[in-house]
């Protein structure tokens, strides 16, 4: 099981992090919202620990926008507020389960293995979209919509367009994005992400439409109109 944990506390993230890395998870660790949000748009987590205060993005945005988008990857709040309002805020944001600081490591680890064992972790059978500018993509079906028309996708473009859905707007690395769509184990020639991106480009870029795929010379991708 992969948990993202997202706490700008340095003091209580990294305790907390070698912790559930003895319990058997594997553990990635963010310290701001933006690379937490940033992480959390790739979708290979079974669970998202989230500080609800945070630099950049706060947790409760970062969930805010995996929800919107689809993403119903559990989302465990940690959180020094506590109020009955800041709980119902954080519940109506998508949140699965919250906790407030300070609190026993036991009871978080029990809340942890709770929402790893919940059936919610299943993917829904409602076929999941992802929708950015004029552009709507049907993950399930890998057939992406735009301007009236159904573009037909393969695995590959669909796994691509996807992922660069979750993240708009924001630079994706070649390194992240290539380790996204092709396991260790594959060995893509250097220029297959080039190819994929090119192949990508004529499917849903038609004449007169607006581009959607910037280059960012020498570092990445970016997706998005704005």
């Amino acid at each position: 099981m992969k948990i993202l944990l997202v706490d700008d506390e340095i003091e209580m993230a990294n305790p907390l992090s070698r912790s559930l890395l003895r319990e058997g998870y594997e553990v990635d660790v963010a310290y701001d919202g933006d690379h937490g949000r940033q992480l959390a748009g790739q979708g290979v987590y079974d669970l998202l620990i989230l500080d609800w205060m945070l630099p950049g993005y706060s947790g409760l945005e970062i969930c805010q926008n995996l929800r919107s988008q689809g993403d119903m990857t559990p989302v465990l709040f940690l959180t020094a507020k506590d109020t009955i309002d800041d709980r119902v805020q954080g519940l109506d944001a998508g949140a699965d389960d919250y906790i407030v600081k300070p609190f026993e490591l036991r009871e978080l680890l029990a809340r942890v293995r709770a929402l790893l064992r919940r059936p919610t972790n299943i993917e829904p059978t409602a076929t999941p979209r992802l929708k950015v500018d004029d552009l709507e993509l049907d993950t399930q079906n890998q057939v992406a919509y735009r301007n009236g028309r159904a573009i037909e996708l393969s695995e590959k473009e669909s796994q691509l367009l996807a992922y660069l859905m979750r993240q708009p707007n924001q630079l994706l690395t070649h390194e992240q994005i290539s380790q996204h769509l092709w396991s260790d184990s594959e060995k893509p020639t250097s220029n297959a992400l080039v190819a994929q991106i090119r192949l990508l480009r004529r499917k849903i870029e038609a004449k007169g439409e607006t581009s959607l795929i910037t280059t960012v010379y020498g570092k990445g991708y970016r997706f998005g109109s704005g």
